[in-house]
């Protein structure tokens, strides 16, 4: 029996691993998460992964689950939010207490989740401490490792970013996009990124790798897609981007975790596209068309309808 320990369970990358790695035969999970909310849910879909609720920046009895641990998928991560502590806890802190974790059971392999952002030109706290977490990974030298850096990513369980603006949709009689729309973007399915992580847990791959959606689009373009598909109340405007950036600004003003921020959409704005390699063939999985996955995400019959909390 291989014992697989996944980081971050909770979130959009572990829900969508777990989902996929629980029905192979010979493979027990365990997932840690802090978010209650979303640790309850996790157990509701999976009964048969053991959960564990925890904070990984504060070391604890959790450092224990990692007896055994054939594999570890190093997924926690502060994405959003206003206090850049939260990051550095959640991004740096945390995984140095994995590391430790590892080291004092022998872990033999760990797949990391990086992000797209260590090239990008932004600089917000998430970017500085996902800087910060892959150069620490950098010096485990002692644990057999591969490096994963997604860009943008959409699916089931996607509380933030594409997950957030689409059921924007049906809360608004108008959806506004910021200027004309033309920002680049490269978003990778979640269902792909998650095929991707279990070759790496199965083939032990090691090395850096930028992940990206292999298609390029235009942000305008990717709302109206998914518009389409969804087809819900709101119509499509465009406002100027500092109008867009003032709403935001005040909306953070009284929401303690705002989906979207002002970061988030100078980030958006700034035009730049990632490395493209040819992954599918690299892990060993097929890439699921843009079109098809906005389907797959927002016209499931099961997962699209479950919303994680924020």
């Amino acid at each position: 029996m291989t014992k697989i320990i996944v980081t971050g369970a909770a979130g959009l990358v572990g829900q969508n691993v777990i989902a996929r790695l629980k029905g192979e035969p010979g493979i027990t999970i365990v997932g840690i998460d802090k978010h209650p909310t979303n640790t309850a849910l996790l157990r509701r879909l999976h009964p048969e992964v053991q959960v564990v609720e925890a904070d990984l920046a504060v070391e604890g009895p959790w450092m224990d689950v990692f007896a055994g641990a054939d594999a570890v998928l190093l997924n926690q991560a502060q994405i959003g939010g206003l206090d850049e502590q939260e990051f550095v806890d959640n991004n740096v802190t945390a995984t140095h207490n994995i590391v430790t974790a590892m080291r004092r059971h022998a872990t033999p392999y760990f797949v990391h989740i990086s992000s797209s952002v260590v090239n990008s030109k932004a600089d917000d706290f998430y970017t500085r401490s996902k800087t910060a977490q892959e150069k620490f990974i950098d010096t485990v030298t002692d644990i057999p490792h591969v490096v994963l850096r997604p860009t943008l990513m959409f699916g089931w369980f996607d509380r933030k970013h594409l997950g957030w603006l689409r059921r924007f949709m049906d809360r608004t009689p108008a959806f506004p996009i910021p200027g004309d729309g033309k920002f680049i973007r490269q978003p990778l399915y979640v269902g792909d990124f998650a095929a991707i992580i279990i070759s790496s847990l199965h083939n032990r791959k090691t090395g850096t790798y930028d992940i990206s959606g292999l298609e390029q689009i235009h942000y305008g373009d990717l709302i109206r897609l998914i518009h389409q598909t969804v087809k819900p109340r709101a119509r499509i405007i465009h406002i100027p981007y500092q109008l867009f950036w003032w709403l935001l600004f005040v909306y953070g003003k009284f929401s303690a975790n705002p989906p979207f921020t002002t970061n988030q959409l100078e980030a958006l704005v700034i035009p730049e596209t990632f490395p493209v390699i040819d992954w599918p063939s690299i892990f060993g999985v097929t890439a699921t068309p843009l079109s098809g996955a906005i389907r797959e995400t927002y016209l499931d019959a099961h997962y699209s309808s479950i919303v994680l909390d924020f």
